[in-house]
């Protein structure tokens, strides 16, 4: 299980990087275009975060320039750089041939069937828009609960994206997400809970500790 930050935005990931249990950085097109300075730019900072994983979404569609893209973006992220793959002809065929080199995440999946050539292919992750599919689709954790069957067992596991509140996080988990990503704001709001807040100032403000000061 791994939790990753949903942003391209080098200030929320340094913050991120400093809780000590965000696994990564996801990132997309989308994305890097708020991030306010080139994905090059965007890319080279993350890269020096340290983060385990970082994941770019290759934007070329013809086979020898995804290969090209990727390669100038490994580059620059030498290691733990994960490839967003969008679920098209040459995308699948990009990771059955060079899976093995540059790891990859088919991404925006909205059916079973695009898991199971993902599987098939040999893909390190999908990603699923839950949020997304549950407005388009009726229900993103049924979807969730479904890519899960057809991966049982594979070395490809589910990124859940697309998450509006801690319980969809946590659902989505449930439903068998291996992985989950969320914008800052959610990132933070995952550890805090208000009832949370209220007995730990009852403690305080009852109890005693060891003094700091003698």
């Amino acid at each position: 299980m791994a939790i990753y930050l949903d942003s391209a935005k080098l200030d929320e990931a340094r913050r991120a990087k400093d809780l000590g249990w965000v696994h990564g950085v996801t990132t997309n097109p989308s994305l890097m275009a708020k991030a306010g300075d080139e994905p090059e730019v965007v890319l080279k900072g993350l890269a020096e975060l340290e983060f385990h994983q970082v994941y770019y979404q290759l934007v070329s569609q013809d086979l020898e320039d995804m290969v090209i893209e990727a390669r100038k973006a490994r580059e620059i992220v030498k290691s733990g750089l994960i490839f967003k793959i969008a679920p098209t002809e040459n995308g699948f065929r990009f990771v059955a041939k060079h899976g093995n080199e540059y790891p990859c995440c088919i991404t925006a999946v909205f059916d079973p069937a695009q898991a199971l050539i993902a599987r098939v292919a040999g893909a390190r992750y999908i990603a699923v828009y839950v949020n997304r599919a549950t407005k388009q689709l009726g229900d993103g954790l049924v979807l969730v609960g479904e890519l899960a069957k057809v991966l049982a067992g594979s070395q490809t596991g589910i990124l859940a994206a697309s998450l509006k509140s801690t319980k969809e996080a946590v659902d989505a988990s449930l439903a068998g997400a291996k992985h989950i990503t969320v914008p800052f704001d959610l990132l933070v709001s995952l550890s805090t809970h208000p009832l949370s807040v209220q007995t730990v100032e009852q403690f305080n403000a009852e109890g005693v500790g060891i003094h700091l000061k003698s």
